[in-house]
């Protein structure tokens, strides 16, 4: 299902996507440089913790569009594929 999201969410998003990935570029460099362990370890957690974010907040913003959208509809059906989609969701989470 497509994400329906709003322009200042979708760009907030993205900006903090290409944060990241500018970090990762940085921790990458770390590694060429034998930088120490411990500090790539960090930068490394850092950029798990700013991924952790981009996820709650593409979750919320499903949350209220989507789920709200399908709790609120006819579709037995379309209720149940969104409760399942969610559930999956926080299996996955548990897993890693």
């Amino acid at each position: 299902m497509k994400q329906h999201s709003d322009a200042a969410s979708k760009e907030d998003t993205l900006r903090r996507l290409k944060s990241i990935a500018g970090h990762v570029k940085g921790i990458e460099k770390m590694v060429a440089d034998d930088a120490y362990c411990i500090d790539v370890i960090k930068q490394v957690q850092a950029v798990q913790a700013a991924l952790n974010k981009v996820s709650t907040a593409v979750l919320d913003g499903h949350l209220h569009s989507c789920l709200t959208t399908a709790v609120r509809g006819d579709d037995a059906k379309e209720r149940e594929r969104v409760l399942e989609e969610i559930a999956d969701v926080f299996e996955m989470a548990t897993k890693v």
